[in-house]
């Protein structure tokens, strides 16, 4: 390739960047002003602080266009929500009377007040706001955020992009608002959001914008003729606008199918294709189309969700052959780099050469940077990059972390045998209840119990050497006895012991595997100020020895209730690390499930009646498109059952899902084959049980009646209201009681007080169900 074959020079950019600061920094600001010990004015200035030290480099690194808008207090589809107006009724007192705190009260809820519910982004491990939105919702402009942002880059000397979720988007995410009718279509209300979006592009051009950046991936979803329709139509009504900037419409995550061409064929300048993973589809598609001549297309080339480096000479041969498909072409990452940490040269302790293999944000930018210069100036003039490259790529290929024969043969001789329970569910469930006893409408916990000061405390002065391994496991032992004492005291049947041994429900596991890499700052937002470290899945899984037994015989011991063995699933250890991407997902899940398999086994010798194998990420790993989704379940179930079909049928398995939408996989949630599913559903108002019912789903389930990711306390009427509703879909005979999710994140008083209601309010319902249920 030469530099006269692209007929302009390649811009690199990227469409947003991790939010959080080097060491968390808007983390800390924003609980502390929560707490008190932060102003407002300094919880600003943290921000506005992020927002050029992130714009700054990556203008060093050679990024030609900067995003602004994509920083956010908690979430940018509810930065979005404020932008247009759509405030929901009872949260409209608190935004007029304070809008910082307003927000934050849309985002937790108030005691008085209930948040909007979350759910997770497409299939990746971020969670969303939802909008809710009715008939009557009325919009109107508010571009302040966005407008002063944009301000602030220019003030930088810099090229910068505002970015924006769509208004395709925004709608097809949104819900009915409560007491709006559940058919409520919050796409009708496009004509109405239309004018508002219009209204922020003239103050966007005003303020000095040349380009704007729309964000619609939900357009790579399975979409209606209508819905495709809706997409043309805002697409023309914007991009004929004569006060607006230049327009941008981004998508990610997959590729986009039918909508390819209705935006190729819209009225707008420029268009943001993902070429990554399934995303690659595009490349075809685009040709198929006829390109987009007279249109700017921006490459998304280097994948914005995987940490592995990209494998530059394929990408160049893409960006190759994009050339002749656009009137310019430039380069990015493949989506917002918010789903990857920040910086891979500040993992010192890991080893040099696996680091070599890793990119996060910086690297990643570096990458594009590259890239662009290699497609404008030729690949002569990145020929030691590429070397470099080449050698990294071909250090991991040959690895022996990568290749384990043992591991490899025990996957190979799995059987279909091996994944089903040896007696079907209503034999089981005699048999569990004979030996259980548990009263009808039992109440538990999902699993971990507050993470104090203390527990962080302690793990960190165990690393640091401050104390031993015997001080340490004192303290742990402290935390099981008390979490233990408060649960026979408040009356709970099926205990837990805490998880205080645990930093995270993944990354626990994890560290005990072979095959995985842990990191000690590659933190990513999973919500709000909610980040996690995921682990990297870097080789073939097993297990060495048992990672659980240790704790969870000890809480057993400790009372004559029964202690629930806790267990990350392994569609969870998937999507919740940055997972290997040489070898088909589902060779990587059997390896996880076989390493859980003889855990699971070695609880239940231990004396563990009731196992608990949680995957919140079932749902969200599902696959955007219909069509590739029947095999994913496929392996994604039979990875759950894997795991837990070894055991006797008077054990009960029960398993744990969360923030999602459950609807269409209620199917693959029945092929599970577990006894007992805990589900999130105070939000939703009890719609997943109402899905359950509608299915004829046949065993036990728990929709959560505590809402956990809120610091309201749920009285006892409210969590009664929500068991009756509960009981309308389910019978009692299979319903269970118990809270959202997991208490890890929320402090003892309110957790206290939350499952004394609980407590309460499942006795008050047990106490009037008609004497003959049993």
């Amino acid at each position: 390739m030469t530099a006269k074959s692209a007929a302009a020079a390649a811009r690199a950019t990227v469409y947003g960047y991790p939010r959080q600061g080097q060491n968390r920094e808007l983390k800390k600001a924003i609980e502390g002003y929560w707490k008190g010990r932060v102003t407002a004015d300094a919880l600003k200035e943290t921000a506005a602080g992020l927002r050029r030290t992130n714009w700054q480099k990556l203008a060093d690194t050679g990024i030609h266009e900067v995003p602004t808008g994509d920083v956010s207090y908690y979430d940018h589809v509810l930065d979005t929500t404020v932008m247009v107006g759509a405030i929901p009724t009872r949260h409209r007192t608190a935004v007029d009377a304070s809008p910082l705190d307003g927000y934050f009260a849309m985002a937790r809820g108030t005691q008085d007040v209930a948040p909007l519910e979350m759910t997770k982004w497409f299939d990746t491990n971020y969670h969303y706001l939802v909008p809710e939105l009715g008939p009557d919702t009325a919009f109107s402009a508010d571009s302040a955020k966005q407008v002063a942002e944009l301000k602030e880059a220019l003030a930088l000397g810099l090229t910068a992009r505002p970015v924006l979720v769509g208004p395709v988007t925004y709608l097809l995410l949104a819900k009915s608002a409560p007491g709006v009718a559940a058919d409520f279509e919050p796409l009708t209300l496009l004509d109405r959001l239309l004018p508002v979006y219009a209204e922020v592009l003239a103050d966007l051009r005003a303020a000095g914008a040349e380009w704007v950046q729309l964000d619609e991936p939900a357009l790579v979803q399975d979409r209606t003729p209508a819905e495709l329709n809706a997409a043309a139509r805002a697409y023309r009504d914007l991009g004929t606008l004569t006060d607006r900037p230049k327009l941008l419409v981004a998508s990610y995550f997959d590729r986009l199918g039918d909508a390819l061409p209705v935006l190729a064929k819209a009225p707008i300048d420029g268009l943001a294709l993902d070429f990554t993973g399934a995303g690659a589809a595009n490349l075809d598609d685009l040709a198929a189309a006829g390109g987009m001549p007279g249109k700017r297309l921006v490459a998304g080339v280097v994948d914005g969700r995987n940490v592995w480096i990209n494998d530059m000479e394929k990408s160049l041969s893409t960006l190759g052959t994009l050339l002749g498909l656009a009137d310019r072409v430039d380069v990015a990452a493949s989506c917002s780099l918010l789903h990857v940490p920040l910086d891979a040269t500040a993992e010192r302790e890991m080893d040099p050469q696996v680091a070599r293999w890793l990119a996060f944000a910086r690297q990643k930018t570096a990458e594009v940077v590259t890239l662009a210069r290699g497609l404008t100036e030729g690949t002569d003039t990145i020929a030691a990059e590429l070397a470099v490259n080449r050698a990294d790529l071909a250090s991991r290929a040959g690895s022996a972390l990568t290749h384990n024969p043992a591991v490899r043969a025990r996957a190979a001789a799995v059987t279909d045998a091996d994944g089903r329970r040896s007696q079907p569910y209503p034999q089981r469930a005699t048999a569990q209840h004979a030996h259980l006893r548990l009263p009808l409408l039992p109440t538990t916990t999902i699993g971990s119990f507050p993470q104090t000061t203390e527990l962080r405390t302690a793990r960190a002065d165990l690393r640091a050497g401050r104390i031993d391994t015997a001080g340490y496991e004192r303290r742990i032992e402290t935390e099981i006895r008390e979490v233990i004492s408060f649960q026979e005291k408040t009356g709970i049947d099926v205990l837990v012991h805490g998880e205080p041994e645990r930093n995270d429900m993944v990354q626990y596991f994890a560290e005990q595997l072979t095959g995985y890499l842990a990191t000690q700052h590659g933190w990513v937002q999973s919500y709000g100020t909610r980040y996690v470290r995921p682990p990297i899945l870097a080789g073939d899984i097993s297990r060495p020895e048992p990672m659980t037994i240790r704790w969870t015989t000890y809480a057993q011991s400790l009372t004559d209730r029964p202690v629930k063995g806790m267990l990350t699933g392994p569609v969870t250890m998937l999507a919740w690390s940055f997972v290997r991407d040489d070898q088909p997902l589902a060779n990587t899940a059997r390896q996880v499930a076989l390493a859980l398999r003889d855990e699971v086994n070695d609880l239940e010798t231990a004396g563990t009646s009731v196992i608990q194998v949680d995957e919140p990420a079932l749902r969200e790993t599902l696959p955007l498109r219909a069509a590739d989704r029947p095999a994913y379940l496929a392996w994604a179930t039979e990875a759950f059952r894997l795991t837990t079909s070894d055991v006797r049928p008077d054990t009960q398995i029960h398993t744990h899902m969360c923030y999602a939408e459950f609807g269409d996989i209620v199917q693959a949630i029945d092929d599970l084959d577990a006894d007992v599913i805990s589900l999130e559903a105070a939000r939703s108002h009890m719609q997943v049980a109402r899905e359950l019912s509608a299915h004829g789903y046949p065993r036990e389930a728990g929709p959560g009646v505590y809402d956990i990711h809120s610091p309201r306390v749920p009285s006892t009427h409210e969590a009664a209201a929500l068991l009756r509703k509960g009981l309308e879909a389910i019978p009692p005979e299979r319903l269970w009681v118990n809270p959202d999710c997991g208490l890890k994140t929320r402090g003892w008083p309110e957790v206290r007080a939350s499952l004394e209601n609980l407590v309460a309010a499942a006795r008050k319902v047990r106490s009037s169900l008609p004497p003959n249920i049993s």
